[in-house]
């Protein structure tokens, strides 16, 4: 924790009228959990400012809360800008941060451009939404922590941890979840959801554990083609939620989910239980954690490419064990 960065942090939100807090695009549970929690926190704690969530919107974090829509460029001009789970500035989800008279950032990936008048990236953190927590522990006595702030932040934490399973989680995540319920949090409300399934996605998950592939060394993957989202009705969002189903079978370290976004440019989800890919994942216009990571691939052709990367960086882990 780096509580002189925090301190200033801190400051900066006082010193503000205006808030606009910038998840990155294609939002996914941490970011938008993040941005929510952080939003709700300062709302409840200070009565006089007004705090803005912009962005992409997400089906799937509706459930957290739905990013406003500021159609006049001026709100941006005398705000801060927070910019949360965001490595790099070409994946935040509305440009205009560019406009406001300060920014900050608040990140728990591995460090890929250095942006933000004040800059606060802790990887050992499992979750962006935790150093929102961080925040909220060293000035106890100005912020207030709300169920829906607790709520937004838990769904953050949870989604990016895996439940709990993944690499970074330790004591001290547990004794901030703790601190969540002491503070309202209605965890059966955001376990509900999560474990809401339509009939359409189960069946589709059905049919990628039925027909994935896997390389000679064990890289367990998924295309998914625009026709399977047509035939099992069910949208990207849905679809790319997978990726963890595939990470689930022995002596397969390296796992992929491929599937074609907007203007048909094909995209990676990269996970690991075992080699670092985030260079791999850099190596392919993407990076992120070293157990999580994605790549932005442009064409079906280059899937080859990184599956073929992936293959040789599954060999050689193996042959290392």
């Amino acid at each position: 924790m780096d509580s002189k960065k925090l301190q200033a942090i801190h400051e900066l939100i006082k010193s503000y009228k205006t808030i606009i807090i910038f998840p990155h695009q294609r939002p996914d549970g941490d970011a938008m959990g993040t941005a929510f929690g952080l939003k709700h926190m300062i709302e409840a704690s200070f009565q006089d400012k007004t705090v803005y969530v912009v962005g992409e919107s997400s089906e799937f974090t509706s459930f957290i809360g739905v990013p406003d829509v500021l159609e006049e460029d001026n709100i941006f001009a005398d705000a801060l800008g927070i910019l949360v789970d965001t490595a790099n500035i070409d994946r935040m989800g509305d440009e205009r941060f560019k406009l406001c008279e300060k920014t900050i950032k608040i990140d728990h990936h591995i460090k890929v451009e250095t942006y933000g008048d004040v800059e606060y990236i802790d990887t050992s953190r499992p979750a962006a939404a935790l150093i929102v927590l961080d925040l909220y522990n060293m000035f106890k006595e100005d912020y207030i922590l709300t169920k829906a702030a607790a709520d937004a932040l838990f769904f953050g934490i949870l989604t990016d941890t895996g439940r709990f399973k993944y690499s970074g989680v330790n004591g001290d995540t547990f004794r901030n979840v703790a601190m969540l319920y002491d503070s309202g949090l209605d965890a059966g409300e955001v376990y509900d959801y999560l474990d809401t399934r339509t009939e359409n996605f189960t069946r589709f998950k059905g049919f990628v554990l039925q027909n994935y592939e896997k390389t000679e060394n064990g890289v367990v993957y998924f295309k998914i083609l625009p026709k399977y989202l047509e035939e099992f009705d069910v949208n990207l969002e849905e679809a790319t939620s997978l990726v963890n189903e595939l990470g689930k079978f022995k002596d397969c370290p390296i796992w992929a989910l491929f599937a074609e976004y907007e203007e048909g440019i094909v995209r990676c989800r990269l996970r690991s239980k075992g080699p670092a890919i985030n260079e791999l994942a850099g190596k392919y216009d993407g990076g992120g954690h070293a157990m999580a990571s994605g790549a932005s691939l442009g064409t079906w052709e280059r899937t080859e490419l990184i599956l073929k990367d992936a293959d040789q960086l599954a060999k050689s882990y193996k042959e290392g064990l």
